[in-house]
């Protein structure tokens, strides 16, 4: 069996958009191990095709040379290929350091002496999923989408701590690291609440990092009784199994709306600066709402983090109405077999 070494990239979305290229490996008899940064290691834990996660010891943004070349060295001799998925050359040392026969991953920073299997790099922004299949070394078929589980006792047992039903709530996460020009008005949010608290008496929980608590209970006191705030009391892990047992979600383009998406839950994306187009959810069970077209703002999308007209308009145009109804749509039944 080939021994591979995946190193993983440090955002939970392109985490989520790696699991094909996963899937794929492992069913052609590749044996996975994953490094990654601890706040993406979570996500690996609910792949399935993964056999063991290696959680790294390394800061965010730094080079770590040392600790980078004592632990490369550390694998020597353990595995046969790596696959490199982030572009940067810190992420190319490990397998370096590894000495890891095979090394495989786009030229990114220019990284011809650390990998011997190159990849051109992309025009623009192309779509997270087939830019990580091609590393496989065929193209994507078309229709490969990142799929997440959890047993159904860990479930239980994440619902029974946050005291709700499995099913029998919903799921907002209003945050976005990015930057504000990702996130969907609060009033909005507490709208929607208050509207889907209403109609299925069911409870909203507030889903997010710990920088996210204050937006989160801003949320919940402009909706009382409708939410229950949980951002920054889960662990990353904790929180994915909420998604995965909620009876649907909403969001903003995140992370956490590609956890969902892979879960094939009922879902709802509000897109403004970014584009459906480079990120969607991959999930036939979702409705993304981007008012570009309707709007004919000619700054969409900017990809910037902040709005350099400082109004916003691309997200504050989305009303909360129109995001009920399209969360109605995606909560009826599917067909069968396009569930």
């Amino acid at each position: 069996m080939t021994r591979a070494l995946i190193i993983a990239p440090q955002w939970i979305g392109d985490a989520v958009m790696s699991e094909p290229l996963l899937a794929r490996l492992a069913a052609r008899g590749e044996r996975l191990s994953v490094a990654a940064l601890p706040w993406v290691a979570p996500v690996y834990r609910a792949m399935p095709p993964v056999a063991e996660v290696i959680d790294l010891p390394f800061a965010h943004g730094r080079l770590d040379w040392s600790a980078r070349r004592a632990l490369g060295r550390s694998w020597r001799g353990r595995f046969d290929v790596a696959y490199v998925l982030p572009n940067s050359i810190k992420a190319a040392l490990l397998p370096w350091f590894a000495r890891v026969p095979r090394r495989i991953g786009y030229r990114g920073e220019g990284r011809w002496l650390l990998l011997t299997e190159q990849h051109p790099n992309p025009p623009g922004r192309p779509p997270m999923v087939p830019f990580y299949l091609a590393l496989s070394g065929a193209p994507a078929h078309g229709d490969e989408r990142p799929a997440l589980a959890f047993a159904p006792e860990r479930l239980a047992q994440a619902c029974a701590a946050a005291g709700v039903a499995p099913g029998g709530f919903f799921v907002f996460a209003p945050g976005a690291e990015y930057g504000p020009a990702k996130v969907w008005p609060p009033a909005h949010y507490a709208e929607l609440a208050r509207a889907l608290h209403a109609e299925h008496g069911q409870p909203v929980l507030l889903l997010g990092s710990a920088k996210e608590a204050a937006l989160c209970g801003e949320i919940a006191a402009a909706a009382p009784g409708a939410c229950r705030v949980l951002a920054g009391q889960t662990s990353l892990l904790d929180a994915m199994v909420l998604i995965g047992a909620s009876r649907g979600m909403v969001s903003n383009d995140s992370g956490l709306m590609h956890v969902a998406a892979a879960f094939g839950l009922p879902q709802v994306a509000v897109f403004g600066s970014t584009s459906p187009e480079h990120t969607p959810p991959l999930n036939p069970r979702a409705r993304v709402l981007w008012l570009k077209d309707e709007l004919g703002l000619p700054c969409m999308p900017c990809f910037e983090r902040t709005c350099r007209f400082g109004h916003y308009r691309c997200l504050a145009a989305v009303d909360a109405a129109r995001v009920q109804a399209a969360l109605a749509v995606a909560l009826q039944p599917q067909p069968q077999g396009q569930a």
